[in-house]
């Protein structure tokens, strides 16, 4: 996981910096706190990576299952992986995709749209050949 290089003017909030340090486990930040962090504090999902970032602390279990997750877990999971792929979403992520790739945004509105977990996107996707940048948090 490589997070995106911050503002040459970006400052650090406070608030945030507080609620990320009392959310960390095992020193990072996992991927749904964060959006937590950003929904109680008005703020954007991008500016809380962005301050994690700058606070030197690593994101971690993407609610994708992208990354942060030990061998086995996350979307290489077979409890993920093997559900039935609901009818239309193969060829409604091929008509999402721009170049080859999805928003994360965009698969976690696919997820609610097919009524599915978010994890099992990113193995579909994977098997289409399409890549899910850019992350909502800016870690890829």
């Amino acid at each position: 996981m490589k997070n995106t290089k911050l503002p040459a003017d970006f400052t650090l909030d406070t608030t945030l910096t507080d609620a990320i340090q009392k959310s960390l486990r095992e020193g990072k930040l996992p991927c749904a706190a964060a959006f937590v962090i950003a929904r109680q504090n008005d703020a954007a999902p991008l500016l809380v990576g962005q301050t994690a970032t700058a606070m030197h602390i690593h994101l971690t279990r993407c609610q994708l299952g992208l990354f942060g997750y030990p061998e086995g877990k996350g979307w290489r999971s077979t409890t993920v992986a093997e559900r039935p792929i609901p009818e239309g979403l193969e060829e409604t992520i091929r008509e999402a995709a721009v170049d080859g790739k999805l928003s994360c945004a965009q698969a976690w509105t696919l997820a609610r749209q097919f009524h599915i977990p978010k994890m099992q996107i990113s193995p579909i996707a994977d098997q289409l050949e399409i890549h899910i940048t850019p992350c909502q948090l800016g870690a890829f």
